[in-house]
């Protein structure tokens, strides 16, 4: 077994399992990105972006980019969440300037027979990057791992790119649910397994980026998205390869209104888009997390037997989000301040180091733009920093 250093910083992985940190712990969603010249630099040498994605030392280089430049509490894996569909054997591809695209697309009986859940073999790349990735961090802050959620592969898949109508993918959920259930079946089992080979690869925490769950109507989001990314965490192991609980995240852009329902999933922090108020979320999980607990000591409800966070927990889903990735663009004093807005709805932070409460990891509330000026990023990470660690002084 492949031994790490110890962790030096553990402020985001603290509050993810819901304990008091010294201030609130910030990375950003595709941090790793084209909106660094030293990140365009490597992915000229590259020469693609798979060249890129499928090279270790590559891959190892750009993720800990950002972090070289901001005081960040975490890092995630520079991959793509459409490696697991590529594996099954449908041909991703990207042009220069372009999304991705798939060679191959998913929208008949006959495609959707032929899918399997793919050797994973196929995605040592990946694997092989988690572990490099890991030891080049040498301890300085987390490591999170990740894959797109079988709905989001499935858009793309049946789609063969991204959309702007979800046509095709629509069309097959509502004429052949039998197939769409088949398809998603598949792609539930696939990330599971991707997903539990980075953990032994050594992620630190996982995440499943449901960025197009939003896109659906209610019932259909239930049904469709919310059920197999529900089946992905019920595979997932609860410890990685040093031992440690390894906490798991779920973000739904677009989908803040089904967060009553998200509360019931398996997972340790709830990712939030912009569109949803911070404190009115925590205030939402509290209850939920409140009236678990109520059900447990009257014998109504089991209690959990599971992760650290799943419906029946007795404290509350720790949230993550969410500020407006569009912020970037603003002065650095307009940047501080939207901060400082985003930092005070989530409200007084838990600050009681005996027991588990709700807490809060800094994010955007989706992926940063390729066109963010990257000395605005310093801003917000240093205003993240500065401001919760003077609410947590105002508390105390």
């Amino acid at each position: 077994m492949t031994s790490f250093a110890p962790l030096h910083n553990d402020t985001f992985l603290r509050a993810c399992l819901g304990q008091a940190t010294e201030h609130t712990p910030v990375w950003l969603m595709r941090q790793a990105g084209r909106y660094l010249p030293e990140y365009c630099a490597t992915r000229a040498r590259a020469g693609s972006f798979m060249g890129l994605a499928t090279n270790v030392q590559y891959a190892t280089e750009v993720t800990l980019q950002p972090l070289e430049r901001y005081p960040l509490d975490a890092a995630i894996l520079f991959s793509d969440i459409l490696t697991v569909p590529d594996a099954m054997g449908l041909g991703l591809s990207f042009a220069q300037g372009e999304g991705p695209k798939f060679a191959q697309v998913v929208r008949d009986e006959a495609a959707v027979a032929q899918l399997a859940v793919p050797d994973m073999d196929r995605l040592r790349y990946v694997f092989d990057a988690v572990t490099s990735i890991r030891k080049a961090l040498n301890g300085r802050v987390p490591l999170i791992g990740f894959s797109g959620s079988p709905f989001t592969l499935a858009c793309y898949m049946v789609e063969g790119g991204g959309s702007d109508d979800y046509r095709h993918v629509k069309t097959l959920m509502y004429a052949r649910p039998d197939l769409m259930h088949r398809l998603l079946t598949v792609n539930a089992d696939a990330v599971a397994q991707y997903l539990n080979a980075q953990i032994d690869a050594g992620a630190q925490a996982v995440m499943v980026f449901d960025s197009w769950g939003g896109v659906l109507a209610d019932g259909a989001f239930q049904t469709f998205s919310l059920a197999y990314t529900a089946r992905v965490l019920g595979q997932l192991k609860r410890t990685g390869a040093d031992g440690q609980v390894v906490p798991r995240i779920v973000f739904t852009k677009g989908g803040g209104l089904w967060l009553s329902d998200m509360a019931a999933l398996d997972c340790d922090v709830l990712g939030l888009d912009w569109t949803v108020n911070l404190g009115t979320a925590r205030r939402m999980l509290t209850q939920i997390a409140q009236n678990a607990t109520t059900l447990i000591a009257a014998g109504a409800c089991p209690a959990s037997a599971g992760g650290q966070n799943d419906a029946t927990s007795r404290h509350p889903k720790a949230l993550q989000g969410n500020i407006d990735p569009n912020v970037l663009f603003a002065p650095p004093e307009a940047i501080r301040a939207e901060v400082r807005r985003v930092l005070d709805s989530f409200g007084r932070p838990h600050g009681d180091p005996a027991v588990p409460g709700s807490t809060h990891i800094f994010n955007l509330g989706h992926g940063i733009s390729q066109h963010t000026p990257p000395e605005h990023v310093a801003h917000l990470v240093d205003e993240v920093h500065r401001h919760s660690r003077l609410l947590r002084a105002r508390s105390a």
